[in-house]
């Protein structure tokens, strides 16, 4: 069966339209009010049949995504290192009637990741969308509290005791495999002329974090920028590429220790809205960035925090 047409083009394309409603195909100055009165904002959102891969994809943010993703009719494939976990998810979400599949591979293995993308494609006849989630915590850092007054200097985490093994080995998941992921999707995605890649960066891209080693902050700091870059190189094509920028998310990163109350707690008294965030509050923010609703936005990185990176308000 012949792959469907790639989607984005209903009746009333976004791209033929200024944002006041001004007609860029008749007269300069134009308005079509009657059109864009019949402009069906809820379609936009709709991922029905799409190809979707998605990194890190067995647990945390990366399940996250491809629950969203497989929730609105989208076919997905989670890619992940863990094959046990990847097993238990895929299987409870075709339990549910979505259309999930796991593919084991690690993206340090750049040969491996691109089997898993291919064979993905290939299955659906297309690559829509591909998030380039997979990441690891860098361990400890120069402080010893994620927040709160008592924040004391760890002789450990200083950067003089920062080993190349440990430095490598962030830099190899958090930004090598962004780059082995984009690069992968990109081959499927340019011959169509559409495609969503989106990018977990992190806050920590722009803001320091000292309770966790520097080569997190530099990892995510030149994912955010390689978004800008590809972005710029692929906005022609009809592919959009896009980060999101989490903050501080229970997740199992980092050995679970986001799930510790007190450190929720803690944590929490910095943020302006004064709780932490869940994988369900990404959820939304992933559909958006991943569906013909964010055709005219690419480049772009969105924090996602709670408003954690404007400063402590009370």
């Amino acid at each position: 069966m012949p792959a469907p047409p790639a989607p984005g083009r209903d009746a009333v394309d976004g791209r033929r339209r200024s944002a006041h409603g001004l007609s860029l195909t008749g007269r300069p100055g134009e308005r079509h009010w009657d059109t864009l009165a019949r402009v069906n904002v809820s379609s936009r959102f709709d991922v029905s049949g799409f190809g979707v891969v998605v990194t890190g994809g067995a647990s945390g943010l990366g399940l996250a995504y491809g629950e969203v993703l497989g929730a609105h009719g989208a076919r997905v494939t989670l890619i992940d290192v863990d094959a046990d976990r990847l097993a238990y998810h895929a299987e409870r979400l075709r339990g549910e009637g979505l259309d999930v599949r796991g593919a084991v591979a690690d993206v340090t293995d750049h040969a491996a990741l691109d089997r898993a993308i291919d064979e993905a494609a290939e299955t659906y006849g297309r690559l829509d969308v591909a998030f380039a989630n997979a990441g690891i915590d860098s361990g400890i850092g120069f402080l010893g509290a994620w927040a709160g007054d008592a924040r004391p200097r760890v002789p450990e985490g200083a950067i003089e005791r920062y080993d190349d093994e440990r430095w490598e080995r962030v830099i190899d998941i958090n930004l090598n495999g962004i780059f082995a992921t984009v690069r992968a999707a990109a081959r499927h995605m340019r011959p169509r002329g559409f495609g969503r890649i989106v990018v977990t960066t992190s806050v920590a891209a722009t803001q320091v974090e000292p309770a966790i080693g520097s080569a997190y902050m530099a990892a995510k700091a030149g994912a955010r920028h390689f978004v800008r870059a590809t972005a710029l190189e692929l906005a022609a094509d009809g592919i959009m590429v896009n980060a999101i920028a989490p903050g501080f998310f229970v997740t199992n990163i980092g050995g679970g220790h986001a799930h510790s109350p007190a450190v929720q707690e803690a944590v929490a008294k910095e943020i302006p809205m004064h709780r932490v965030g869940r994988p369900d509050d990404i959820k939304a923010l992933a559909l958006f960035l991943a569906s013909p609703a964010s055709d005219y936005i690419t480049g772009r990185e969105i924090a996602i925090d709670g408003g954690w990176s404007l400063g402590r308000a009370d």
